[in-house]
Parts: C-alpha cells; structure tokens; sequence
C-alpha cells in the first residue's frame, strides 16, 4: 500500500510539470486538455472531452445513488511581468514545484485526479457514483467551463442527470480543488459587478453653465463607500462595495460632462440574494444601477451536510472563502478545498509544495472515504 501511494505521489507531480509546460491561458486550453485525455488513457479510464473541459466517471452511475463531483480547473491567469523564471518551466527546487499554475489549481487538480484514480472501481462497493471534472474557463467565470458541462446532452446522458435533477440525492456534493491550506472553505462571497452611470448636462466650464456628472458621481461613490448593510453573516462578515473605476467620455477640458461612468465591484455575502443588493442600492441613488451579471452568487453548504461531516471527521476546520471559485456555479452543496495556499495564486513566480500535493492526495482520499462510508443522510 506504502509502495502504490508514492506511486500516486509521483505520478501526480510528473502530470502537474506536465501541465505546467503547456500555456493554458482561459479559452487557450487545448493543449493542457490533450495532456489530460492521454493522462486517463495512459491510466486506463475512459475520459470524455467537451470543449476543452475534459472528465470521466465511475462503473455503473446509478440514477438512484448519491454523486459526488470533483471539480478542479487546467485554465491559468497571464504571467506577471513580475515573474523572474520562466513561468511554463517546470522546476523543483528546495521541495517547492515552480511553475504557473502550480498552486492555483493544477496541484488540487492533480490531487482530486488521483483520488479518482485510486478509489473510482471501488464505487459499486460503496453505493456512490464519482464524477471527476478538469474544467476550463475558471479565471474568466467563462459559460465554456463547469456552467457548460454540467448543462451538456451527453454529460447529463452519461450521469444520468444526476446534477440538474429537481430532487438531489441529499448526499450528492461536490469537492471543488483550489488552494484553503486542506482547510473546509463552506461559504463563498458572491461577486456582483454594477456599472453605474450618474447623468448631469453638458456645458462650457468657464460660463458655469450644464450639471456636472462628475459632482453628481462622488455624491453617489461617497454613499458607496460609507454605507453597511445590516446582516453580517458569521462566516463572510459584511458586504463589501468597492469602487474601482471612473471615467467620463470627455476628451475636451472645457467642457462639462453630461454622464460619469464608475464601476463598483461588490462582494455578498449569503444573507442576501443579488436582488436584495439592487434593490437597498436603487433606493439610495438616483444613478442608473446595471449589473454585468449575476451568475457568481454567494454559496454555501450547510454544516450539516455529510461531506462537511466527514471533513470535521478528520479534524478539518471551517472558513468562509473572501474569494470567488467555480463553486459559485455549482447548483448544488459544493464545499471548497484543496492544497495551496490563496495568497500564491496570480502572484510571480508560483509556487506549491511537493509535501503539499502528497497531503492534498491523501486528505482528498480520506475526505471520500469517510464520506462513502458514513450513514449520514
């Protein structure tokens, strides 16, 4: 057993420097898909692509069993002009892998695969079905990655819907791979991006003449700044709006802008439901309030939920994650975590621990353990 298990370890950082070595920019992931499709072949799983999300299931999905989907993403950030090594060249130095990607989220990916690898014949045994998804698109939010898989014909058909049903299976879950430090991330804020527009009337400057946006703009991003809702949730404390960008379409300095555009990037917690949030904002402002979108919601799984259970099980805390994942697009309990740690991701010259993916493996392995052989409901 001792001798199977560093095998595993092995083969998951040979599949990471792998990964690392080929860009996989999002809605650039071919090559990194290529690689994972002959990874499965290589292992003898029957792996199944679309788009570039690749993924594969136990023996026998039964309609009538828990599903437990494991989610990690192949898509990177763009390199910082930071970076002072080559960052698509895989190095280990001092037991730290270099490398993009490598903590956000290739080692959870390579973790969560290898758990697949080692326990998905054993399924039938335990009266689950186990799904694995290496998904694209997860830098950018895309609809080519989780959103799109989950709502494809021949996923649905080869997991016989086991996702989008109006009644779950009240086990069925998901473990989403990205970098908690193997600790349980059970809620994340939800990201709602508003672009507001305040409207004032053109004029020349030196006659005094129009309404200034601009004045008309900082009344309402002095709101912004200053206003707190009023629920603030134990795991993700308040909202959070932030304004980010500003700008006016004058080009001209003597003249008074009409219309000043400002965007406010805001963070929910899970007290609110998006709606909520537009409706306190359109009630203090007389500024045009639009969303971007509103797919990225706040999410969390209950505590009681039996894969939180099995987490706790083996001595794992809890946390509400500041940042925003795939989880947000998952319909159904999603818990967060995975090894790495958040504060490496996007950051030059990246990094994960060896020792860290060994013990993403094992805890991956032990976390579905517990869970398929509980009598939780």
């Amino acid at each position: 057993m001792h001798s199977d298990r560093q095998l595993l370890y092995k083969k998951s950082i040979a599949l990471l420097e792998s990964l690392i070595a080929i860009p996989s920019f999002s809605k650039e992931e071919q090559g990194t898909a290529d690689c994972l499709l002959h990874f499965f072949e290589q292992e003898g799983i029957k792996a199944y692509r679309q788009g570039n999300n690749i993924y594969a299931t136990s023996d026998n999905v039964s309609a009538q069993a828990p599903t437990l989907l494991l989610n990690s993403h192949h898509d990177t950030v763009r390199p910082t002009i930071q970076y002072t090594r080559d960052p698509f060249l895989p190095a280990i130095e001092d037991g730290r892998l270099y490398g993009l990607g490598s903590n956000d989220a290739g080692a959870s990916l390579v973790s969560l695969i290898a758990a697949f690898c080692l326990l998905h014949k054993k399924m039938d045994q335990w009266g689950w079905n186990l799904v694995i998804a290496a998904t694209a698109e997860e830098e950018i939010s895309g609809a080519g990655g989780i959103e799109s898989l989950l709502h494809d014909q021949e996923f649905i058909d080869r997991t016989h819907g086991c996702f989008l049903r109006q009644q779950l299976h009240p086990k069925t879950a998901a473990v989403v791979g990205e970098p908690t430090l193997l600790q349980m991330a059970v809620a994340e804020r939800g990201l709602l991006v508003l672009d507001v527009v305040a409207s004032g009337k053109a004029g020349h400057a030196a006659r005094e003449e129009g309404d200034n946006a601009i004045y008309h703009a900082l009344a309402a991003i002095d709101w912004f700044r200053n206003f707190r809702f009023n629920k603030v949730s134990p795991l993700l404390g308040p909202n959070k709006m932030s304004v980010t960008v500003i700008d006016t379409a004058n080009k001209a300095h003597n003249q008074v802008p009409s219309e000043c555009h400002f965007v406010v990037d805001t963070r929910i917690n899970e007290c609110y439901t998006f709606e909520e949030v537009l409706t306190e904002i359109r009630q203090h402002t007389s500024c045009l309030v639009q969303p971007r979108s509103t797919r990225l919601r706040s999410s969390m799984i209950p505590l009681d939920h039996p894969l939180v259970i099995a987490g706790q099980s083996l001595g794992l805390s809890h946390y509400g994650s500041p940042t925003t994942s795939d989880k947000a697009l998952i319909p159904f309990a999603a818990l967060k975590l995975g090894p790495g740690d958040s504060a490496r991701s996007h950051s030059a010259d990246e990094f994960i621990y060896t020792a860290e993916i060994e013990k993403g493996i094992d805890l991956y392995i032990d976390l579905m353990t517990a869970l398929f052989t509980s009598n939780a409901v």
